[in-house]
This record gives structure tokens, C-alpha cells and sequence, in this order.
């Protein structure tokens, strides 16, 4: 395996070590997902980036207590992962994964907890379940095109499980988009989303995210993005204006 070395990412070396994903340190997104991760980070969120021996990202991990996860997810004594990302295709299938995943259950243990659980979906903006089936987990709960997995080593601890995020998209009367800056892309849509409504004429209320109590009991199962109208989800992730001119249309057309 190549040599690898993995940084932990705290709010002292944050502007070093830049966001991952979002490495322009101009990026309006970058500074909203610093200044949430710094408040995250007082509640037990680490953040962990794998670079190989020239000091080039191979991938990065993203978790936290799942108490204070930003996902629809009740599971007392667990390490929740948000998010996990491997950069390229030709570092996929060499272990780099397992490196990271390793890193959760180490800090989980270390803080007595059961075990570790993810959510995973075989859709967009969320991990396939594979690469953690080959580290052990199990399929705990399902809900929709998601899957709650999990390994503990505690076996008397109570199994994760997903909160159903149904029930409370009914209350969210004409178009609605909640976010948070969890993930630091949102910034960059939300501004797209609410020029492309000003065009079509559509008053879209835009509320962010701020805890996670409040993730959690957002009306999607991806909790940090959520598009609604009417009490219908149209949209769990990003979505750019393009994306968005097309909900539009076809609502609009549906609506004759």
C-alpha cells in the first residue's frame, strides 16, 4: 500500500489544511463550513484527511457522537459518519477506505461507545454501503433509497435506527428549501436556487439548518438539504439552477 499519512483536522490548522472538498479559500462556502465545523468540533466532530508521502489528499472522513449527528438517526453510545470520500478512481480498491472507516471505530472505542453507524444510499452525495460491508457492518434500519448500517462490538447496546423523516414534510406549505452548512456546496446553491425561483416568479422560503436537533428532525433523509412544496420532497441533495429549472417546469406543468 502506498504511504500514507492522516492529518487530523482541528480549528487551529483548519486554513492549512483547507475543507476537502472545497479548497478555495475564497469559496463563500468554505468560510461557512469552518465556522460550523469549528462550533462541531466542541461537541466531539473530528475530521480526518488521508494524503499520500507527497502530501497530496487521497480522501477524507467526516464524524461525530451520533447525538450530535446531522442526519435523521437515533443511536444512544454510537460514532456516526457523515460523510467519507476517496478523491480518485485509482486510489478506490486499495484500502484507503478501511484506513478512515478504522480511524472512527479507534476514536469510538476510545470514548467507550458501542460501536460506529453510517447512512448509505446507492444515489448521490452519500456513501455505497459496500466498502463498509467489507469492514464488518450490517444493515440495521431502511427507509426510502437509504440504509442505516452499523458494527458494534457492544452486542447488548440497542441497534441504530432512522428516524422517519416523513412526518414532518406536511407542515412546509409552498416551496420550502432548508439547508445547513454541513456540507460547504450548499452556500453556492441556495444563492442559484433562489435567483432561478425569482425568475419563475416562485416565493421560495429559505430557512438554514443551525442545529443538529434540527437536522434531525429535518423532512428528508439526507437532513442537511431539503427542497419541498407542499409537503412533497422534490429534492434531498445539491442541486444546481439547471437541476432546479427542471423541478420547476414539470411542477408548473403538473399544475397547468
Amino acid at each position: 500500500m502506498t504511504t500514507t499519512n492522516i492529518i487530523n483536522v482541528t480549528p487551529q490548522n483548519v486554513l492549512q489544511e483547507t475543507l476537502f472538498c472545497i479548497k478555495d479559500l475564497k469559496n463563500p462556502g468554505f468560510h461557512s463550513k469552518q465556522e460550523w465545523f469549528e462550533k462541531r468540533y466542541k461537541e466531539g466532530m473530528r475530521m480526518k484527511i488521508l494524503k499520500d508521502a507527497d502530501g497530496k489528499m487521497i480522501g477524507f472522513i467526516e464524524y461525530v457522537p451520533a447525538s450530535h449527528a446531522w442526519r435523521p438517526v437515533d443511536a444512544n453510545n454510537f460514532m456516526f459518519i457523515h460523510c467519507m470520500y476517496i478523491s480518485s478512481n485509482k486510489n478506490k480498491n486499495k484500502g484507503f477506505g478501511s484506513l478512515l472507516i478504522n480511524e472512527s471505530e479507534s476514536d469510538a472505542k476510545a470514548l467507550n461507545m458501542s460501536g460506529v453507524c453510517v447512512m448509505t444510499s446507492n444515489g448521490v452525495w452519500i456513501t455505497d454501503k459496500r466498502i463498509f460491508e467489507k469492514n464488518g457492518y450490517a444493515e440495521v434500519d431502511q427507509r426510502g433509497r437509504f440504509e442505516l448500517i452499523s458494527k458494534k462490538w457492544n452486542t447488548a447496546a440497542t441497534d441504530p435506527k432512522l428516524i422517519d423523516w416523513t412526518l414532518q414534510q406536511q407542515k412546509y406549505k409552498g416551496w420550502h428549501l432548508l439547508y445547513a452548512d454541513q456540507c460547504p456546496w450548499h452556500e453556492k446553491s441556495v444563492f442559484a436556487l433562489l435567483n432561478t425561483a425569482h425568475e419563475y416568479g416562485i416565493d421560495l422560503k429559505v430557512h438554514k439548518i443551525s442545529t443538529a436537533q434540527e437536522a434531525k428532525n429535518a423532512p428528508s433523509g439526507y437532513g442537511v438539504f431539503n427542497l419541498l412544496k407542499d409537503g412533497k420532497l422534490l429534492e434531498d441533495h445539491y442541486l444546481s439552477a439547471t437541476r432546479f429549472r427542471n423541478i420547476l417546469k414539470k411542477e408548473l406543468e403538473n399544475n397547468g
